[in-house]
């Protein structure tokens, strides 16, 4: 999850690919880049994990790329970014109930701890995953809170408004856990006015949903029937959805 093609003077192709994703056509932006770089390959084969978590279909074709995107990293840094996918994709088999994948997401998220240097720019994304396993795998809130934390930070020191929505998002679904609406309703609109400015609009209507866990009536109504409305407009993604469109999600449950 980068903000690729989100910013003023991004070349065209990032561009292009920006677009399609943030419209839930994955396959069509992965489409759009040649994998023969381990950067290409790299950014083809997140774009398709994204696929997974959102449409919980497209597993093997992430795969596929996930296994051309090892065998083009050399240096630590594409080591390290591959091992994250490779953690990631195992994470969203797991989330989804494909197959138990739980020890091989820590395993390849702790081979990319070793390889991605503490403040490069990739380790917040792998801090925010190592957040996600801690939080929906392993049961432990605190080191998940911890973990959004330094992504946090380093999403902010290495700007990736993206990966703050993102943060801004899982932080506030432990508050709402913790009954602390307040700091909820903060963090879930930060994230829905982060996505809207970024136009990613795959990602709105769950961050219009969670937002409407804190808020009262009308305007949760509101907010959960402009999430309806999104929600059509893409086609049912994310499919996950769906049941919370229907009735309210468990406190703090959160997902992308």
């Amino acid at each position: 999850m980068s903000g690729n093609g989100t910013t003023a003077g991004d070349d065209p192709l990032q561009t292009a690919v920006w677009r399609l994703r943030s419209r839930a056509c994955w396959t069509d932006a992965a489409e759009l880049l040649r994998p023969d770089t381990a950067a290409a390959a790299l950014q083809r084969t997140s774009l398709l994990v994204e696929r997974c978590l959102y449409t919980e279909a497209g597993w093997e074709d992430a795969e596929d790329a996930l296994r051309t995107a090892e065998a083009l990293a050399h240096t630590d840094d594409e080591r390290g970014a591959a091992a994250c996918e490779r953690g990631y994709l195992a994470y969203a088999a797991t989330l989804h109930g494909v197959r138990d994948r739980a020890d091989e997401a820590r395993s390849a998220l702790g081979r990319a701890a070793a390889l991605i240097a503490p403040g490069a720019p990739g380790r917040a994304l792998l801090d925010f995953r190592r957040g996600l396993i801690a939080e929906n795998l392993t049961g432990s809130p605190q080191a998940a809170r911890a973990a959004y934390r330094r992504a946090h930070a380093g999403a902010t020191a290495h700007p990736d408004p993206l990966l703050l929505s993102f943060t801004w998002r899982h932080l506030a679904g432990l508050a709402l856990r913790e009954g602390e609406l307040a700091e909820a309703r903060h963090g879930f609109a930060e994230s829905l006015r982060i996505r809207e400015e970024l136009g990613y609009l795959v990602g709105t209507a769950p961050a219009l949903v969670s937002l409407a866990d804190t808020e009262t009536e009308p305007e949760a109504s509101r907010l959960r029937e402009e999430a309806r409305r999104l929600f059509r407009l893409l086609g049912g993604v994310p499919t996950w959805l769906a049941r919370h469109l229907t009735a309210p999600p468990a406190a703090g449950a959160a997902t992308a």
